[in-house]
């Protein structure tokens, strides 16, 4: 149901997603979504701020799901459980930022409100006014005698994030244009907040290493304990291959596939562990890269074992997470699947334990999984 500025609807569903939509193009600056959590017209502290690098608000309640692109269409979603938002918080406003450039450069900008049970459109406001904004409040969820309601707002700010989150209660960094200081210096990618971009955490250019260290829960017996790490690719070109110390498939860093491994390392330590490092100066060659590990050694599935993923971009916030605890016969685990999304590689936790079918090696299993069409022949180190 599409409703002018100014006009409000009562939402029945008690949870919801936000969808703030707009069309890519040329010229069009990137645009990021964000929800202000409001007890009597303000921010009780930082924390009530959620946006792409503070995805999930302490309560459980407010979380940004991240970007999808389809076509020209991009949309970033927030959803909102509304049984769960605080007693305190009178509103939820929710706003957008535009990144090197105005709204009024912004094709197709609008807001749909939609059950996040089946996914039901509720309402929807297209912005058709923008001008010289550079931070706007496209709508905003409040509670009106015991029950919520959406009210399509259209509130600009030329003065940007800055000031939109001043208007709020929030502290902004200096100098001018810096982001509020809900900005963290560490982000752990969790199921509920599984992907984040390395754009907007600084990760644009230089080496990404991504790290994996792991520690064994009990004595295993026989040989020590070897975990290779390994990546399967997808380049611009579509050309496909993996990077692995099996086969001595470690890769190159300054030519295709721009992604190399360091060494094939046993001792799982924290200080070295098993490190890929992936080139973001050819970011534009990339299509997709699924960082895995397999077993080769010293024990049959990944239970008994804690792992621990880090990404460490050459500028900017580190990105880790932990695995979850392995309940199946599993030699091989997907990490973390990053994507080429108009530029910008985002990265999502996928933490997937994979049980190979007899016969079939933890390589092909990966590969079946997601897609990636390659052919195998056995490799050794």
């Amino acid at each position: 149901m599409t409703i002018p500025k100014g006009s409000n609807v009562a939402l029945t569903a008690s949870a919801v997603r936000v969808e703030l939509g707009r069309r890519s193009g040329p010229g069009v600056p990137d645009v990021d979504a964000s929800a202000l959590l409001l007890a009597s017209g303000k921010v009780r502290s930082d924390a009530d701020f959620v946006f792409y690098n503070q995805p999930e608000h302490a309560s459980g309640a407010v979380r940004h799901e991240g970007r999808s692109t389809s076509g020209g269409a991009v949309t970033d979603t927030l959803f909102v459980d509304l049984a769960r938002v605080e007693p305190a918080i009178e509103r939820v406003v929710l706003a957008a930022s535009a990144d090197g450039g105005t709204f009024g450069q912004v094709p197709g900008l609008h807001i749909r409100v939609v059950d996040a049970t089946d996914a039901t459109e509720l309402a929807r406001y297209d912005s058709a006014d923008a001008t010289r904004e550079t931070a706007f409040v496209l709508g905003e969820l409040y509670r009106r005698q015991g029950a919520w309601k959406f009210r399509a707002v259209g509130q600009g700010y030329d003065s940007g994030l800055e000031g939109l989150a001043t208007d709020y209660g929030i502290t902004v960094d200096e100098p001018q244009h810096a982001p509020p200081t809900a900005r963290p210096t560490k982000v752990t990618l969790t199921k509920a907040a599984p992907a984040v971009s390395l754009a907007k955490q600084g990760g644009t250019s230089g080496a990404l290493r991504v790290n994996l260290n792991w520690q064994v829960r009990k004595q295993l017996r026989g040989r020590g304990l070897d975990l290779d790490l390994c990546a399967l690719y997808e380049l611009a070109d579509g050309s496909k291959g993996v990077v692995q110390a099996l086969g001595n498939a470690f890769g190159a860093l300054h030519q295709p596939p721009y992604i190399q491994l360091d060494a094939d390392d046993r001792s799982g330590s924290l200080a070295t562990g098993e490190n890929l490092t992936i080139n973001l100066d050819h970011t534009e060659a990339f299509r997709r890269i699924l960082v895995f590990v397999t077993i080769y050694e010293g024990a049959r599935s990944f239970a008994d074992l804690h792992a621990t993923v880090t990404l460490q971009p050459a500028q900017g916030a580190p990105i880790d997470f932990s695995l979850d605890e392995c309940t199946v016969p599993s030699p091989v685990c997907a990490l973390a699947l990053l994507t080429n999304s108009g530029g910008d590689l985002t990265v999502r936790r996928e933490a997937r334990y994979l049980v190979p079918d007899r016969g079939v090696s933890p390589q092909r299993t990966v590969d079946r999984a997601y897609g990636w069409g390659m052919n195998w022949t056995r490799g050794r180190k």
